[in-house]
């Protein structure tokens, strides 16, 4: 070895073990350098910006830190994603994500990120059933109802909040599973779709407890069935499709926050801590509540193992039906 080489490489290696000595220090002064930004990966005024807005100031008191929401909104959520999993990983980017997170890999062509090895799981936040609903006046009185019509030639016609949403994703996977004709009418947003359910437009409509509760409550739309193997408590009356003989059957809705992949595991383990004792919170659980969200919490280990499995439900979904996004 000549003495240059030597040298060089001795230089390498002392740069090396410091670059590795002092990560932990720095991971240490998490997160006293600036504030936490939180990417609600849609736009205002739905659940995913109201999660992230409950989280914000808690986590701010927990971590004696700034935590901001920003909105970056599109793609169902896909841009979101991609620019957190593009953020340095340095513990001031997180992603708070919605359930689309888990069908985005099998139904956006050439997604630019990998959603299994790009972005780390930190805490899954909760978890919501959706409601099948009818409108007041509907000659459906009980899913049995529509079980009827969904055997007939001409079908059940039903709307979701778009093409791929998982409301969408659990009446196709529904109707092959159970020889079902239903016909899906996609909507650009709840919005349209319960102005148009409420006047009676379209027959039924599937959505999330945060969405259709409103309407429900003033008797505008009837629950059928929730789709989750537990009945909502926001809907008590109402039974679960495994519960009208749909035996395993269970679609929920879910939030979470991820952080870019490669984010030391000491900040990871922190945030999720941090999280878990938020969300344990009587205050901040009662307002998760007040959204129809069943606190979920636990590990980042934990996190993972739920959303793949949701990535690998949906995708055969996406796969068998051929469904292609809006």
């Amino acid at each position: 070895m000549t003495t240059a080489f030597g040298r060089a490489l001795g230089a390498i290696i002392v740069l090396s073990t410091s670059l590795v000595a002092t990560a932990p220090v720095w991971a240490q002064a998490w997160p006293s350098r600036q504030p936490i930004k939180l990417v609600a990966v849609f736009p205002p005024g739905g659940s995913v910006d109201q999660v992230a807005r409950l989280l914000a100031p808690a986590l701010s008191t927990q971590l004696g830190q700034s935590v901001i929401v920003e909105n970056r909104g599109g793609a169902s959520g896909s841009i979101g994603a991609a620019a957190v999993a593009a953020a340095p990983a340095d513990g001031y980017t997180f992603a708070v994500v919605f359930d689309t997170h888990g069908v985005n890999p099998s139904l956006i062509p050439n997604l630019p990120f990998d959603s299994r090895k790009d972005l780390s799981p930190v805490v899954l936040v909760g978890t919501a059933p959706m409601v099948l609903g009818t409108p007041a006046g509907s000659d459906f009185k009980t899913f049995g109802d529509v079980v009827a019509a969904a055997k007939t030639g001409q079908g059940a016609s039903y709307g979701s909040i778009g093409s791929g949403s998982l409301g969408h994703l659990a009446m196709a996977l529904l109707g092959k599973s159970a020889g079902l004709n239903f016909q899906h009418i996609p909507y650009k947003g709840g919005g349209p779709l319960m102005n148009d359910a409420v006047a009676g437009h379209v027959p039924l409509a599937i959505g999330s407890v945060f969405l259709l509760k409103p309407f429900v409550d003033n008797k505008r739309v009837r629950p059928l069935a929730v789709t989750t193997s537990k009945r909502s408590a926001d809907l008590p009356d109402i039974p679960t499709l495994a519960e009208l003989g749909f035996t395993g059957f269970e679609a929920p809705a879910w939030w979470a926050v991820l952080a870019p992949a490669r984010t030391p595991p000491e900040i990871v383990a922190r945030m999720n801590e941090a999280l878990n004792k938020v969300m344990r919170s009587p205050e901040l659980a009662k307002r998760l509540d007040a959204q129809g969200i069943d606190v979920a919490g636990g590990s980042p280990e934990a996190a993972r193992a739920f959303i793949e499995r949701q990535m690998d439900v949906w995708g055969k979904v996406v796969r068998d039906n051929q469904i292609k996004a809006d």
